[in-house]
Formats: structure tokens, sequence, C-alpha cells
């Protein structure tokens, strides 16, 4: 069964909170996970377990139940992608937390109640927080669900889907259906930043001027290789058109040169018709091409649509 990690940072911790973030990576004092069950709870979280990190909130020494109207600052839902394992290697300024485990960040949020967050989560947060940022493991994902489902659906335009309701998390695959709704999340915000209100936009590849229900804030270097850094970068999100230029970027079919204009790659000549297709890209110079942008596109260009 997957399991869900609760994880209190205190406000000192800020830095080694921002490091990890980026980083992909938590850890802990060995003398941290040597109470109770601490170690044996870590090792039990497996790939695809989450984690949950919480910062900044109020007094933990108040009695069970006592977050329930409480507010925290930054919340990270984070899926376990290593599991435990020992390593010494410099990461954070203050000490080496040789203990860890690797994490992907699928949403941050701020300022979030108690009520939002729902019971489980709010007191395995508050225990964690009297136990010196031990992890609480709780079974399933139910309360995480909760949370997902009870924030506040974003969204810039009416035709947008909303953030799933929660009974839409909870089926056989209840796991790949919230990092869905999480996923939807960041590129929801994604495109509100792009966006900035507008109701229509302009595609970087093809250059037409759409209603903004199709036009999707595309990552240029793909969110599975980048950084948690890269991913939020407005220079490594470009808008591309649902008419065929977002598949045809994100499968390598063609690809943005040094120069700043489309080219087509080999992988194109799969079909006539696909080739096609590319083919009515080609020459064409982008819209959002910049020299901070560059290296993300060389990126796609040496690492999709040549290989």
């Amino acid at each position: 069964m997957t399991k869900t990690a609760y994880i209190y940072v205190p406000a000192p911790s800020r830095r080694n909170l921002e490091i990890g973030i980026n980083r992909g990576l938590w850890g802990w004092h060995r003398n941290t996970l040597d109470r109770a069950t601490g170690r044996a709870d870590v090792q039990s979280l497996q790939n695809g377990d989450f984690l949950v990190l919480a910062h900044v909130g109020p007094q933990a020494r108040v009695p069970a139940g006592g977050w329930s109207s409480a507010t925290l600052k930054r919340v990270f839902i984070t899926q376990i992608t290593r599991p435990h394992f020992e390593d010494s290697t410099p990461v954070w300024p203050d000490d080496v937390y040789p203990e860890r485990i690797g994490i992907d960040v699928l949403d941050e949020e701020t300022n979030v109640t108690g009520h939002t967050l729902g019971p489980e989560a709010a007191e395995a947060l508050r225990l964690s927080a009297n136990k010196q940022g031990s992890a609480l493991v709780l079974p399933g994902t139910a309360a995480l669900a909760q949370f997902a489902t009870g924030l506040p659906a974003e969204s810039d335009d009416e035709s947008a889907p909303a953030s799933a309701a929660p009974e839409t998390i909870n089926h056989d695959g209840a796991d790949s259906a919230l990092v869905q709704v999480l996923a939807r999340r960041e590129q929801t915000k994604l495109r509100k930043a792009m966006l900035n209100g507008a109701t229509t936009f302009t595609c970087a590849l093809c250059g037409r001027h759409l209603p903004v229900r199709f036009i999707r804030a595309a990552h240029i270097k793909r969110r599975s290789a980048a950084t948690r850094e890269e991913r939020l970068k407005t220079a490594n999100i470009m808008p591309a058109c649902l008419l065929g230029c977002d598949e045809l970027f994100e499968q390598g079919y063609v690809y943005v040169t040094a120069g700043g204009t489309i080219a087509v790659s080999d992988k194109a000549n799969t079909t006539p018709h696909l080739a096609e297709a590319a083919k009515t890209l080609d020459g064409n110079h982008v819209a959002d091409w910049s020299d901070h942008r560059a290296h993300f596109y060389a990126w796609h260009r040496d690492n999709i649509a040549t290989n």
C-alpha cells in the first residue's frame, strides 16, 4: 500500500528547505532517526510514496488536535524517487544530514489551514514538529487526497478543467490520479503566469493567435529532466498551441535552432502526413526566442529532437 509521510520544517531551517526542494533531496541527522521507530518508518518509504513538507506553523506543544485550525506558511507535496540511502556528500550549509531520500516536488501551496489539511495530516505534522522533524508515516493517501482536492481550483479560463473532486481520486489507481491532479495544478499556475490575464494568445511556433483554451504552457526542457527551479522559470515555458504545435515540439519532430528558427527533425519522416505537418513550421522564427531561453532550446534539440 502506498504511504504518505509528513515532516515539519521549522522557521530556522528555511535555507535547508529551499536547498532540499531545489535539489530533490531530504535528509536527517542519525540521532533523529534513532528515536523510537524513526529509521524504520523512513526505510519503509518506497518509490512512488508521498512526502509532505510543511514550513512555519504555530506552537507545537499543544494537545492532540491542536493544529486543526492552524495555518502553515508553506506546504510542499512531493513524491519519493529514491528510497532511504546514506550519503555524506555536502548539500546543506549547517550539517551533513547523511540519511536521505530523493523527492520530486509535485505542488507548493502557501498559508494552508488545518481545515484544508484535514485532521490526520494536521496532527501528523504537529507530532513531527514535536519530534525534531521525524517523518510521521500514514498508510494510504486519503489524507493527502483530501488536502489536494480541498485546495481552491485556479483557472484563467472558464472552459479549463477544474481540480478533480475527491471522488475522482478515490478509485482504483488512486495514486496516479492524485499525481495527475497535482501536475494539473502546477500547469494551471504556469499558464496563469504566462497569460497574465489575456483571453487570447499567440503560439510561439506557428504564430496563430488563438483563444487561451488552445494554448498550453509547455516546458522547453522536459519537466522530468528539469530541476525544481528550472520547472518554474518563465524562460523554460513557451506558449504552444493544441492544434499540433505542442505535440510536434514535445516529441522532437521539430526543434529550435541556435538562431531561434524552427527546423524539422528526421523523426518527422515516420509518415508522409507527419512530415507534412512538421514542414508547415519549418523556418518560422520562434516568437519568444531570446538568449536566456537558448540553453533550454539547446537541451531539447540535443536530447529530444536528435535522439
